[in-house]
């Protein structure tokens, strides 16, 4: 908790325009509406939004994994970002949908959607990392061609979506915290008290059965837990990959295999690492900033590379 914290002060004190410390004090505790001051409260939000879109992202990649007994398994990496992505495209496009709470739920069909698919492709009951994380790779592929598509031939669908589709926090508002909020913390919920059956899961089907899990109502609730928790991050700030991927694997080489464990840890730690690679994007393109996305992309694929050529990873 207490690096979160320092990394929360960090999000809002450092930003692409340097502002003192007296300044970002008197914004946090005496904002009377200066320029500086309507900067911090910008910053706040942006931080806030960090926070809870950082935790959906961690606590759904720890479940996903445990949920497909997949080490690669991560909604980006899985395609479920690109299906909100795709779909709340498609919406803002085609069907002049402009607002968050009316794109959320198309957000939330195109990752229940690609999510079902991916797991039809993979194999279903006999799904192995490797066909889930080739299915998520294809699919995500052809739904971005889409994206890119869609966005050359309607400049102004371009100038919209440009940046939300790399994944960004900067366009964060109370009003889009207050919108998203509520999903995510019904997915974060519902996915902490999926604990103890996703460990049962994550031991194999016929061991499940022993124990006396309801296999079929675990992997429904955890997909739907999933599903709210990714669609709503991926709304309020685009696809935003890796995240659910990196810190599990940090998680669990601290506290086992534990799911108890592992998940209350992800909701904690994900947002460290994601408001940490925001103030590295505002840092290192001063005075303009690199969105949270890219970021996470350069950040997450070394790790990736080392998962898979992890013997005991390839051999799964």
């Amino acid at each position: 908790m207490g690096v979160l914290l320092l990394v929360a002060l960090a999000s809002v004190a450092i930003g692409a325009k340097a502002l003192p410390p007296a300044q970002v004090w008197h914004g946090l505790f005496h904002d009377s509406g200066t320029y500086a001051d309507v900067v911090i409260g910008d910053r706040i939000s942006r931080t806030v939004l960090g926070l809870l879109v950082g935790a959906a992202l961690g606590l759904s990649g720890a479940v996903l994994q445990a949920l497909t007994r997949n080490p690669l398994a991560d909604p980006g990496l899985l395609g479920i970002n690109a299906g909100a992505s795709a779909a709340v495209v498609t919406a803002i496009t085609y069907f002049g949908v402009t607002s968050l709470s009316g794109y959320v739920w198309f957000a939330f069909f195109g990752a229940a959607a690609v999510g079902a698919l991916v797991w039809f492709l993979g194999g279903s009951r006999g799904a192995t990392p490797v066909r889930l994380a080739l299915a998520g790779t294809a699919i995500s592929a052809a739904l971005y061609g889409y994206l890119q598509a869609v966005m050359i031939m309607d400049d102004a669908a371009l100038g919209k979506m440009r940046f939300w589709t790399v994944g960004s926090l900067a366009s964060a508002t109370d009003s889009t915290i207050e919108q998203v909020a509520p999903f995510l913390a019904v997915g974060t919920v519902l996915a902490l008290a999926l604990a103890r059956p996703l460990n049962a899961v994550a031991m194999g089907d016929d061991t499940a059965r022993a124990l006396g899990a309801n296999l079929n109502r675990t992997r429904a609730l955890s997909m739907a837990a999933a599903t709210v928790l990714c669609g709503a991050a991926t709304a309020a700030c685009g696809p935003i990959v890796f995240v659910g991927l990196m810190v599990p694997h940090a998680v669990r080489s601290f506290t086992g295999p534990d799911l108890r464990w592992i998940l209350p840890y992800a909701t904690v730690l994900s947002p460290v690492l994601l408001l940490g690679a925001d103030v590295l994007g505002r840092m290192v393109a001063r005075p303009a900033e690199l969105q949270v996305g890219i970021v996470t992309a350069v950040l997450g694929g070394p790790v990736f590379i080392f998962l898979v050529r992890r013997r005991r990873t390839a051999q799964l």
